[in-house]
């Protein structure tokens, strides 16, 4: 009983430490994103999005970074946009681009991880994006258009279509009054928490199985699986099942990270750990989602394209980088073996809980719960009336 208790305790301590070393970046993430969300509109959005032209899918990527959502909330958002005329690769490229490229991921990243990893997310986020637009240029065609549109219009609800549809943007005006209204400040509230009722499942999940992986599994399987020492044929081989092992961890977006954390330490290959960040989209939910949006046949497709995108990805960040010499070698990821202390970090984390906490009371007195439960409620309701 008490090793029991042990290897519980070693797992919650593992996962309140990353959980306390990555706060305050992941606070400010979700503040810089609500910032952006309030001061830019999705209906802005839709019309450059139309056409398969590069200037689309350049908006489509740089939107997508600016439009932080959980991935759950990036498919409802997606799909609003493809209803509303956008082309379903821009659409997809918008919703990689809100998971992959986006303030909150990459300071946790930056924090866990260190600026190589940030930089090879960012680099491989683009590349990976780049290719999703050849995949779809050369494979899609009229027919899965058709059929994906068809279905779309039925509008089966999936998750976060609240938040998804969600737009109180606020956007006339000189940018300086706007910032400081009272009008501001409630969206900001409304966007944050949102964000926070959106992740904070996924990253409870990642935390958790992040800290019991790395108690409770010997280094020795993880060199098993990860075919350490191969050269080249490691990269090819860890790149192959990063996203596989993604798929089956069912945690999305930037819950990813800490399991990426754990992989990273245990061993698995640069190229590896980044198509594995990368595959927050084809967790088994979100392909139970796509299928319900676009018809199975669809969901099949956009399956195919985004997971050979992100091996590709994932390889040719671990290619360039070795190439270069900037690849990261330093596998020691320091809250996993040290007990959260009071430093500067957590002073950080100590000012953005206020933040959060003067937010908070904006979110409560401006009827943010209500708004919550509302979004529940018609989510809910609008897919029983599908049916």
């Amino acid at each position: 009983m008490t090793t029991i208790l042990d290897a519980i305790a070693a797992a919650l301590t593992a996962s309140f430490s990353m959980f306390w070393a990555v706060l305050w970046p992941l606070a400010l993430g979700f503040l810089l994103s609500a910032l952006v969300e309030t001061f830019v509109s999705k209906k802005a959005i839709v019309n450059a999005l139309g056409r398969d032209t590069f200037q689309a899918g350049a908006v489509a990527t740089g939107m997508g970074a600016a439009s932080s959502s959980c991935s759950y909330a990036a498919t409802a958002v997606a799909r609003t946009l493809f209803r509303r005329g956008a082309t379903l690769r821009n659409a997809i490229i918008f919703e990689f681009a809100s998971t992959n490229l986006v303030f909150e991921l990459g300071l946790v990243l930056l924090v866990l991880l260190g600026w190589r990893f940030l930089l090879g997310e960012l680099s491989g986020g683009l590349v990976m994006i780049v290719l999703l637009a050849i995949l779809f240029r050369a494979t899609f065609h009229e027919g899965l258009a058709r059929a994906a549109r068809d279905q779309a219009d039925k509008g089966l609800e999936g998750r976060m279509e609240g938040h998804g549809a969600m737009d109180m943007s606020v956007t006339e005006g000189p940018f300086l009054s706007r910032l400081f209204s009272n009008r501001a400040f409630t969206a900001i509230s409304h966007y944050y928490f949102m964000s926070v009722a959106s992740l904070w499942l996924d990253l409870v999940i990642g935390f958790l199985v992040a800290g019991a992986l790395s108690a409770w599994v010997p280094a020795s399987w993880w060199s098993n699986l990860f075919l350490l020492h191969h050269g080249l044929f490691t990269d090819i081989w860890d790149a192959v099942i990063g996203p596989i092992i993604s798929v089956v961890s069912f945690v999305c977006s930037v819950g990813n990270i800490p399991l990426a954390a754990v992989l990273w330490r245990s061993g698995i290959s640069f190229s590896g750990a980044i198509a594995f960040i990368f595959a927050d989209l084809i967790i088994i939910p979100i392909l139970s989602i796509y299928r319900r949006y676009y018809t199975v046949r669809v969901a099949s497709y956009l399956t195919f394209v985004s997971y050979t995108a992100m091996v590709l990805a994932g390889l040719a960040v671990g290619v360039a980088f070795g190439a270069f010499g900037v690849t990261p070698t330093d596998r020691h990821v320091s809250p996993l073996s040290a007990r959260p202390s009071w430093n500067y970090e957590s002073f950080l984390d100590v000012a953005l809980l206020g933040i959060t906490l003067i937010l908070g009371l904006r979110f409560v007195r401006t009827g943010g719960p209500a708004m919550l439960r509302m979004m529940e409620h018609a989510a809910s309701g609008d897919s029983a009336h599908h049916h």
